[in-house]
This record gives structure tokens, C-alpha cells and sequence, in this order.
């Protein structure tokens, strides 16, 4: 039984994988009678990109917050938006913490750190506590962390996207209007699958690949100074190589990273004149430069 219903599932989604109206439908019906969300451009906000890996443990929001930190070094007004409902790295990342304040409009206010505005389910629940709730209310909580901060004027709004290309990647995707995405992988093949299938789903809801970034690239060792990948090596660019999307940067495995974001000080505030600072800073060039040609 089980099997036969995985298997009707399957082919519905081959034959409609994002759930839209069979081409048969009456092109009368308005879009938000169908059932489908209207996608809208977030308030007061410029330019909207999303950062994803479909695959955790890669880094991405360590990414994440370098690249919107990066953005606003330029004189780019940033923020970040943590959609992780279930579990958000923004505060720790940004050392905040607190319930977020109310503007006269009922509207979140973010909270601020380094010059970068922020928005996380994590400054609502306690760290401590689990998120135990079921998909419409996670539904819900986004579309709040969505429409309902107020977030001033901003030039960029970072998303730092969950893994996986589930409910909330195609909420986000159909109802916001992004202005394209990045993707995180390390060299290793297990991580370059999930990737894979993160590129894919942007594709089939039709955002823009701005580029790839390969973290934890390569090591050296600090005391002889020798060079190990130890995820393999170029497994990104063979990718890029092949789908025809730009290697934006290669990130190093560097234990300051880690530590770094474990103090709340990303790279790009702890040591900017760094390597590792440097790689991201050139990684934030290349998007800016995508976003404002």
C-alpha cells in the first residue's frame, strides 16, 4: 500500500512537481482564486537574494552572514533574514539576542549588529526551546518573518535559507519576487547532490543562479603550512563547469572561521584584513556586482 502511494506521488509530481493548474484550467480564474500565493516584492526593500545549500552542515549560514556583512562593507544597505524556523544560526552568529521590539505599525523591528539589520525566529523562542510545530504553522510564522519586520530602507536583503527544497523554500520562492540565488557546496560529492537538487528547484521556479561558492576548499596546516582538501578538490567548479554557472569563490577550512562564529564575530568584523575575510569580501564583490551592473 505504502509503496503504491509513493509511487502515485512520484508521477503527480513529475507530471506537476510545484502543484500548479493544469494548463486546462480557465485562464480566467484570477492567480489567488486558484489557490496559488501572489508574489510581491518585500517593502522598502531593493533587492532580495536568497542563500542555499539544500544540504546542512556546509556552512551556509556562516556564508550567509560574511556575504550580507561583505554587501554592507560596499556602503550597501543590508539585512538578513533567517528562515530556519527550526533551527536559526543568525543570533548566534550575530551575538544577539532578545524578543525583537514593535513598530507603531505592529511590525517587527530588527535587531542590529556590526551595521547589519536582522530578523530570526531565534530572537522569539528561547535557544533552549524546540520548535515543535506542524507545517501550516511554520507556514505562518514565515509569511510573518516575511511581510511583517519592518526593516527601513534597505538595498539588500540576505536570506538565509533551511535545507532541503521543501515547504519553505517554495513558499519563499512563490511568494516573494528574488533577485537570484546562491549556492553552497563543499567539494564532496554527497554535499554537490543536494546542491545539485537546490539548483534544480530554483531553475523550476525560475530564480537566478548568481553563482556557486565552495567552502571548506582546502586546508593548511599551520604548522608546516602543507595543503590538504580534505573534501576533495574542484568538485564545485567541475559543477559549475558543467551546469554553466559562475564559481563565485572558494572559502578555505580555517578553524578561525569556526571560532569566529562560535564568539558572534564573523570573519569579516574579527580579522577583515584576513584571508578568509578577504575570500568572502571578494565573494560579496562579485554579488554586488551582479545585483547593481
Amino acid at each position: 500500500m505504502y509503496r503504491r502511494a509513493f509511487h502515485t506521488a512520484r508521477q503527480l509530481w513529475h507530471e506537476n512537481p510545484l502543484g500548479l493548474p493544469r494548463s486546462g484550467a480557465p485562464p480566467s480564474i484570477p492567480r489567488m482564486q486558484r489557490g496559488l500565493p501572489q508574489k510581491q516584492r518585500i517593502k522598502n526593500v531593493g533587492k532580495v537574494i536568497a542563500v542555499s545549500s539544500a544540504k546542512g552542515g556546509v556552512g551556509k549560514s556562516t556564508v550567509a552572514v560574511n556575504l550580507a556583512l561583505g554587501l554592507s562593507s560596499l556602503g550597501r544597505r543590508t539585512g538578513i533574514l533567517d528562515t530556519d524556523i527550526f533551527g536559526p544560526s543568525i543570533p548566534k552568529l550575530l551575538n544577539l539576542s532578545g524578543e525583537p521590539r514593535l513598530s507603531e505599525k505592529n511590525q517587527l523591528i530588527p535587531l542590529s549588529n556590526y551595521g547589519l539589520r536582522s530578523m530570526s525566529m531565534g530572537y522569539l523562542v528561547d535557544p533552549e526551546n524546540a520548535v515543535v510545530w506542524r507545517g501550516l504553522m511554520v507556514m505562518k510564522a514565515l509569511q510573518q518573518l516575511l511581510h511583517e519586520v519592518d526593516w527601513g530602507e534597505l538595498d539588500v536583503l540576505v536570506l538565509d535559507l533551511p535545507p532541503g527544497t521543501g515547504d519553505t523554500q517554495l513558499t519563499i520562492t512563490q511568494q516573494v519576487e528574488l533577485d537570484g540565488a546562491v549556492i553552497i557546496s563543499t567539494p564532496q560529492d554527497i554535499a554537490l547532490i543536494d546542491a545539485v537538487k537546490g539548483i534544480d528547484m530554483f531553475s523550476k521556479v525560475k530564480v537566478p543562479i548568481l553563482g556557486m561558492v565552495q567552502n571548506m576548499s582546502v586546508f593548511t596546516c599551520p604548522n608546516c603550512s602543507h595543503t590538504t582538501h580534505i573534501f576533495g578538490q574542484d568538485g564545485v567548479l567541475r559543477e559549475c563547469r558543467k551546469r554553466n554557472i559562475e564559481l563565485l569563490g572558494n572559502i578555505p577550512l580555517h578553524p578561525s572561521i569556526c571560532q569566529d562564529a562560535d564568539a558572534g564575530r564573523p570573519s569579516v568584523i574579527a580579522d577583515p584584513s584576513g584571508e578568509t575575510a578577504k575570500a568572502f569580501l571578494e565573494i560579496a564583490g562579485k554579488v554586488d556586482g551582479k545585483l547593481f551592473p
